[in-house]
């Protein structure tokens, strides 16, 4: 079973821009209910998908005051621990992030070492990419990031 998750947030000044739970030096971030980190925000969707059980909104919804500033990193784990209660393992995941900047190729080892021990894999079975959108639409202009997110889950 294959899931897919994509998730998009707007930048802005002042705020603290977290990727795949790695907080990246920058003078903006994003704004969100949560932390904003589009990129677990992705890979739950995608998590949740591959094993029908629904999306972030539904079990995290942002009218839930509990979820305020709320560390992404627990999405990834409840994805994770109801994968399991559901039978399911994961077999890799592969997350893209959209930026402009700041570049990602500094904090990358980092971010798939994280995401490797928030899903219980090898980090061989971790990709992490980005890309910048060529100065095309608002990412394009930093107005803000998007990340995507694959992952492969089968009956344990």
């Amino acid at each position: 079973m294959v899931g897919l998750g994509y998730d998009i947030h707007r930048l802005a000044e002042g705020e603290s821009l977290v990727l795949c739970g790695v907080r990246i030096p920058s003078t903006f971030g994003t704004v969100a209910h949560s932390d904003g980190d589009a990129a677990l925000h992705a890979l739950t969707d995608a998590l949740l998908g591959a094993a029908g059980l629904g999306d972030i909104g539904e079990h995290f919804p942002d009218t839930n005051p509990l979820y305020k500033n709320a560390d992404s990193r627990q999405f990834v784990e409840y994805a994770v621990k109801l994968l399991a209660e559901n039978g399911l393992k994961i077999i890799n995941i592969d997350v893209s992030i959209v930026l402009e900047n700041p570049k990602i190729q500094p904090h990358r080892a980092a971010m798939r070492e994280a995401l490797a021990a928030m899903c219980g894999l090898p980090l061989n079975r971790v990709s992490v990419k980005a890309t910048t959108n060529e100065k095309v639409g608002f990412v394009g202009r930093g107005e803000g990031v998007a990340a995507f997110a694959v992952c492969q889950v089968e009956e344990v």
